[in-house]
């Protein structure tokens, strides 16, 4: 069984007109969800094998979040393409690049982390699917299992949707 776990960054600041959109940190509010999304994939033991982590500043700072939860061995790869292919679904990069992981961790944007998780999933709480495509905030993770050897094996709609967790539904982590 393949595992693949799809997390929007968290929500970054817009107070900075001239900084350019690839280089905007997280707000306050963004550092609070990425803590909890973080401790709550450390308590849940979602750990990845492989992470894909888009090379933007929001996404990254995200990713930071999470590092001290990580345990076990681990591959991070940063990738341009998260960034610049935000418009489209990330699958194609998934099925290329996912290697042999077993447990794959997408950092990215929307609209491409939705419709990523749109695209692969078919089965699942059917309130669950309804609420991430209605609405796939900023710091949400996606949780989807397939059934494939490969990931280049995934097809559209093979995904069994485990669960799909937005930071406001989790209690803040003590600092």
């Amino acid at each position: 069984m393949l595992r693949l776990m799809l997390l929007r960054h968290a929500k970054s600041d817009w107070g900075d007109a001239a900084r350019h959109d690839i280089d905007r940190p997280l707000n306050d509010r963004g550092q609070a969800a990425a803590r909890r999304m973080a401790a709550y994939i450390g308590d849940e033991n979602l750990l990845p094998d492989l992470i894909l982590c888009s090379s933007a500043q929001r996404t990254r700072e995200t990713l930071a979040y999470l590092l001290p939860v990580l345990d076990g061995e681990y591959q991070i790869r940063i990738r341009p393409d998260l960034y610049h292919q935000n418009e489209d679904t990330y699958a194609p990069i998934i099925r290329k690049d996912g290697g042999t992981a077993r447990r794959l961790l997408v950092i990215g944007h929307n609209p491409a982390i939705e419709e990523t998780a749109m695209s692969l999933v078919g089965s699942g709480r059917g309130e669950d699917i309804e609420d991430m495509g209605t609405k796939y905030p900023t710091g949400a993770l996606a949780v989807l299992d397939f059934e494939a050897g490969a990931w280049a094996d995934v097809a559209d709609e093979s995904g069994r949707l485990d669960r799909f967790i937005k930071p406001r539904s989790l209690e803040i982590p003590d600092e």
